[in-house]
This record gives C-alpha cells, structure tokens and sequence, in this order.
C-alpha cells in the first residue's frame, strides 16, 4: 500500500483525500490542473466516482476526459460548528453538491460567496487546489 500523501502545512490536521485505484486517476488529473470524468467508450455516458463497469452498459472500456469545469449547484450542506478544529476559523462554510455540464455531480467547497447568498441552479466553475503532485481538492466559486 503506498504512503499517504504529505499534508501540506496550509491544512493541518485536516483529513485529505486518499488516492488509490481509479480514485488516484482522478486526484492526479485535478492535481495537475485538470478536471476530468471516465466517459464510457461503449455509451458514451459520463461518470464519477469512478469505476471499473459502465451502470448504463457494462462496458469496461472508458477514457478519461476534459471536464468544461461548469455546473450549477444541486445541493449544499452549511456548516456552523467545526466537528473538527482544523476547520473552526472558516465557520460558516459550505459544502456543495454541483451537477456538471456533462452531467455528473462532483463535491467541493463554496469559495468566493457568503453561504447565505446560496441558490439552487446557482451557475459556479471549478477551482482545483493542489495538495501535492498527486492530489488536489474541489472547490467552487460563482461563475
């Protein structure tokens, strides 16, 4: 089993993402600057989280594509207490739920607007923050 990533001093004692199998494809796309989904070889249906079998053919045979990085707010949780101390200086923040333009839905953090401004259908872009070369974190920002 490889080694967990370092921890960056920006984020201590915050859990971070732990890329293995598809799931480390993924991480080390975004920690390159690039957000991409499997999209399905067979259908041609994209998704996320990854996996090996496509749900809509059963295809195993998929490439990874170039996300536009745009969608719209889903969902979101705002989180008032810190569970974690880590986290008790950017109280209240919230977290997102965002469909993409080509359809998968992808969680990351609300950057750049008061969680109370939040809205349904809320047009946001991707912003990639990366941890190491082998990880990066979600983030969202209005578009």
């Amino acid at each position: 089993m490889a080694a967990d990533p370092p921890v960056p001093e920006t984020t201590p004692g915050r859990m971070v993402p732990r890329p293995e199998g598809l799931n480390a494809e993924f991480y080390a796309h975004c920690a390159r600057g690039e957000l991409r989904f499997q999209r399905c070889d067979g259908c041609g249906r994209w998704r996320h989280p990854p996996r090996v079998l496509c749900a809509t053919c059963g295809s195993d045979r998929y490439t990874w594509v170039r996300s536009s990085g745009r969608g719209r707010v889903h969902t979101w949780t705002v989180t008032h207490r810190a569970a974690n101390p880590a986290f008790a200086g950017e109280v209240p923040y919230a977290v997102l739920v965002v469909e993409m333009e080509e359809g998968p839905r992808l969680v990351g953090n609300l950057r750049g607007l008061d969680p109370g401004e939040l809205a349904l259908d809320l047009p946001v872009v991707v912003e990639l923050e990366p941890l190491s070369e082998r990880i990066a974190l979600t983030h969202f920002r209005p578009a």
